[in-house]
């Protein structure tokens, strides 16, 4: 078997991230085969996770070596996280480097707010889809969109397909079912709640109260990120 080739792949992390949204793909795409994982943060201090738990980067934005994949997770920490300088200079001067410029759930809007999704066909979590065109980015309601080099998963669980589509793509099919068959990836929801589509009125209600503040954040988030771009 001939020897793979070496892949980096960078997961930005920023405060309040949705854990998932990085170590489900994380898991993932270790299994690439001669791959490096790298977390970025502003600082090697640990970064609390919207689970109540922290990660660990393991470089800096001023030292981390330029990936090959660039992913972006998401979690409400993406409000703040794309109106900070530092990380948005950080991605802007990776991604012309980076082979693939990916995002998980609404990491895609960092990446809208960096000018990497104009012109091109992308996903995020359905409660903040809205969001996208306002970046100048094609929205498209699927899981796991590719459009030339960008690859964006949409919310929370997507990260899992969206890194198996990724691995399909970078090692082939075979390598991907592979992956799929040592993580036993055969998902059997209790529930057929997943999408606004399927879940049932009452669901859909109480989820509207619990995000009402938090939909209003971002909302003003969005328009400071959008005015910052014009």
């Amino acid at each position: 078997m001939p020897e793979l080739s070496p892949i980096r792949v960078a997961f930005l992390l920023f405060p309040n991230v949705t854990q998932l949204d990085l170590t489900a793909p994380a898991q993932v795409l270790a299994r690439l085969g001669n791959t490096t994982i790298d977390l970025v943060a502003a600082t090697r201090e640990p970064v609390m996770s919207d689970a109540g738990f922290a990660l660990l980067p393991t470089a800096t934005f001023a030292d981390a070596v330029q990936p090959d994949i660039l992913c972006v997770p998401g979690g409400q920490g993406v409000d703040d996280a794309l109106l900070d300088a530092a990380t948005m200079a950080w991605v802007a001067r990776v991604a012309p480097g980076a082979t693939w410029i990916t995002s998980v759930c609404t990491g895609a809007l960092l990446l809208g707010a960096g000018g990497l999704l104009r012109g091109y066909q992308a996903t995020t979590h359905w409660a903040a889809h809205q969001y996208l065109a306002g970046f100048g980015a094609v929205p498209v309601k699927q899981r796991i969109v590719f459009d030339r080099n960008r690859v964006t998963g949409g919310g929370v669980t997507a990260g899992i397909d969206f890194a198996l589509a990724l691995t399909a793509a970078i090692r082939g099919e075979a390598h991907a079912r592979l992956v799929q068959l040592s993580l036993e990836y055969d998902p059997q929801p209790p529930f057929d709640s997943g999408s606004p589509e399927r879940a049932d009125a009452a669901t859909l209600e109480r989820h509207a109260e619990m995000s009402a503040t938090a939909s209003a954040r971002r909302a003003e988030r969005m328009a400071e990120a959008l005015r910052r771009m014009t």
